[in-house]
């Protein structure tokens, strides 16, 4: 007896094109990424609705919208479910309390993706943790449509949005700066300058560990 082949997971890899859909969402139809040229978004999924890892993730996503729009940032979200289905689930997580947080109002799109058109595109869709929901995937992609952070987490584990913020506002730094970023940097601390040469270049505000670990103090 032969056995059955798994399917074979396409993810697209860091610095490709984000793949291109069209879809529906709770806010209307989306052309993803071209509506969102210029700015910064989050392309996530969840396995389902009415779940009790997601929703709290959804209250966390609602709870920091205001602050991704600061930095030109927005979100859309994904899972297989219906149209229908997420509508029932948003207009139900708007009547939930937790962790101080009440009247929720989630009004970032959430994309309809039954057919699991996207999800495929995008490598949502894992067997090996289920055939028919959506791992929670995070992709960070930039205003040129390029995907420049790919994150995967179990089922069982909900998102940190600290992180998903402190990635985005690196990834800003880096791009406006010529920079990189230390483990566990913050903004307004010390940034990595790539080949620097201290004898070449004296600099008061370069201070270097190594030949090869040169920092600059932010101002």
């Amino acid at each position: 007896m032969k056995e059955k082949k798994e399917k074979q997971v396409t993810i697209p890899l860091l610095g490709d094109p984000a793949p291109s859909f069209k879809a529906m969402t709770t806010n209307g139809e989306i052309n993803f990424p071209d509506d969102y040229k210029g700015k910064w978004v989050v392309l996530f999924s969840h396995p389902a609705d009415f779940t009790p890892v997601c929703t709290t993730e959804f209250i966390a996503f609602a709870s920091i919208a205001d602050e991704l729009k600061a930095i030109n940032t927005e979100l859309v979200g994904l899972s297989v479910d219906s149209l229908p289905a997420h509508k029932a689930w948003l207009r139900d997580i708007g009547t939930l309390e937790y962790e101080g947080k009440k009247n929720i109002k989630v009004e970032f799109p959430l994309i309809e993706d039954i057919k699991m058109d996207v999800a495929n595109k995008y490598g949502m869709i894992q067997p090996k943790q289920a055939n028919t929901a959506a791992v929670r995937a995070v992709f960070i992609v930039d205003p040129d449509g390029i995907i420049r952070l790919i994150l995967y987490y179990p089922l069982t584990t909900g998102r940190n949005m600290d992180e998903i913020i402190r990635v985005i506002k690196a990834l800003q730094k880096t791009d406006s700066d010529k920079v990189a970023t230390p483990a566990n940097w913050q903004p307004g601390k010390d940034v990595i300058v790539p080949g620097f040469d201290p004898q070449a270049t004296p600099d008061d505000n370069v201070h270097c560990v190594s030949w090869y670990l040169c920092l600059r103090k932010e101002k």
